[in-house]
């Protein structure tokens, strides 16, 4: 399994708006091939960064199966009017045990 790492920056003002439609889109996360959990963190010293992690089978579930779907479309029109600019987006793996 991956983690799928993304900070997302929001404009200002939106980010309890933001919060609100993202139980939206996460549950058009939950419907792809290849998903297995979500969470959403909200950075303590800038309230307008957020942290998506999202456990994936494989980069190419998320990468291929969801990006290249309708799903992320509907996933990019609920949250992406809310993007102060384009999301950094990385995949990690587990190399130690919790």
């Amino acid at each position: 399994m991956v983690v799928e790492h993304a900070r997302l920056t929001v404009e200002a003002g939106r980010e309890e708006e933001f919060r609100e439609v993202f139980a939206k889109a996460r549950q058009v996360l939950a419907e792809a091939d290849g998903f297995h959990w979500a969470e959403l963190l909200r950075c303590e010293e800038e309230p307008r960064v957020f942290l998506l992690l999202v456990g994936w089978d494989s980069v190419d579930a998320h990468m291929t199966g969801f990006r290249e779907s309708e799903r992320f479309q509907r996933w990019r029109a609920l949250v992406g009017p809310f993007f102060a600019g384009p999301p950094a987006v990385e995949h990690y793996t587990s190399v130690s045990p919790r």
